[in-house]
């Protein structure tokens, strides 16, 4: 069926690049995918998949902006099923650049490749659709809205039950990545990507005219003392190992925001400081909460003021399941070969797909978009300039089509 596969994802290649540049000259913000879901429910119906939308509710009163696709292969009766995930939304950013389908929304941008992830699983479905007597089981599309925002569209679909009848047996997902060369996909097991929480700290003084500092309570001098305290605290901790964690574990604290509304005369009452905080290890993710709180609280009261922390929780660390993760790689290097197939690197960026991990098997995989003489391509991720290589979209399509097959094979294989 390999070569089968191959042709068909090559066939397909044309409308792959169409689905993409509309998709990434129509961007819309995460929970408000509605025509980018519309027309994803619109192709698939035209291969006759059966699909539903309105799954991914943010909140009861607004329509679910994600779809649910199933490809059934008719070889032979099977329950075994795998899910394939794209994610659908875009980022608030204005894009640059001269390309004929550069965004038509101003400030709104495909600036992470989810329009390739969204074509690139369409690419997939229809092709396994349209070799469905080819192979046995259920592909579950999913085609997920708001990655990149709060609570996190995974944990959405997770908790509106979409995964239970079917329920697949593992999830595999894809990223495009600049720094890897067209034709090349990647792989880790185990620990992948960080959990990010969000750091929001609101320092509380007295303030007033700035001539008049022996009346101040100044938060602004405090909030500059405090943020000094908390990386010295958070850096303190690291070599001993803290909490069974071993030195030297990646973990990230940076804090990007200060905001002090005063003027050249005048001092605020208040400060905001916000930030990241990056870790791949819960216990220790824990302590460090705990320690920001108790560090922040104290080198503001030492001063004479108040502080708020709130520390907004974010996915978990992204966990690629070693045996899930093995088989799909194997797949890859059938599909590619084996000198396009790479180890990936640990990634301190967070991927809601975590959330997936935490419930079934998962294997999130990189995807090479970059050459160096297409312009965009080797920008990084969430530049204005950003772009990706289409040449991509069939190698990923593939791999993603191939690994679902290969991987109903094999739970077909352990449920006998």
């Amino acid at each position: 069926m390999i070569d089968a596969l191959r042709r068909t994802v090559a066939g397909l290649q044309a409308d792959m690049v169409r689905w993409r540049r509309h998709l990434h000259q129509h961007p819309e913000l995460s929970y408000h995918e509605a025509d980018t879901v519309r027309y994803v429910i619109d192709r698939l119906k035209a291969e006759d998949i059966e699909v539903r939308g309105d799954v991914g509710r943010l909140s009861p009163e607004m329509p679910g902006t994600g779809a649910i696709a199933y490809v059934r292969g008719t070889k032979s009766p099977s329950d075994a099923c795998v899910a394939l995930r794209a994610d659908l939304d875009a980022l608030p950013i204005h894009e640059v650049g001269d390309k004929p389908y550069i965004s038509r929304r101003p400030g709104v941008m495909h600036a992470c490749g989810h329009d390739a992830h969204t074509a690139m699983l369409l690419g997939a479905g229809i092709a396994l659709h349209r070799l469905r007597a080819q192979w046995s089981g259920t592909v579950m599309l999913v085609f997920q809205p708001g990655e990149e925002k709060g609570p996190g569209g995974a944990a959405l679909l997770i908790k509106e039950g979409v995964f239970n009848d079917p329920k697949p047996a593992g999830i595999i997902g894809q990223h495009v990545t600049p720094e890897l060369p067209v034709g090349t996909v990647a792989f880790r097991a185990g620990p992948f990507m960080a959990a990010a929480d969000e750091l929001h700290i609101t320092v509380h003084g007295r303030g007033g005219h700035a001539a008049q500092r022996h009346a101040l309570v100044d938060p602004v001098l405090i909030a500059a003392r405090m943020i000094v305290a908390l990386h010295e605290a958070v850096e303190n901790a690291l070599p001993t190992g803290q909490a069974g964690t071993p030195a030297g574990e990646p973990m990230v604290f940076s804090l990007g925001r200060v905001t002090a509304d005063g003027a050249t005369n005048v001092i605020p009452d208040q400060v905001y400081v916000a930030g990241t905080l990056r870790t791949f290890n819960e216990t220790w993710r824990n302590d460090l909460h705990a320690l920001i709180t108790d560090t922040a609280r104290r080198a503001c009261r030492e001063h004479g003021g108040d502080v708020e922390v709130r520390i907004g929780r974010g996915s978990p660390p992204v966990v690629n399941d070693a045996a899930l993760t093995e088989r799909v790689r194997l797949a890859a290097v059938q599909y590619l070969g084996a000198a396009h197939v790479v180890d990936a690197d640990l990634r301190m960026g967070a991927e809601d797909f975590a959330w997936y991990t935490q419930v079934m098997p998962g294997c999130f995989h990189r995807l090479g978009t970059g050459h160096p003489d297409k312009p965009g391509t080797t920008a990084g991720l969430h530049r204005a300039e950003f772009d990706v290589d289409e040449d991509a979209l069939v190698v990923g399509a593939g791999v993603m089509a191939w690994g679902a097959v290969q991987e109903l094979a094999a739970v077909g294989l352990k449920s006998k």
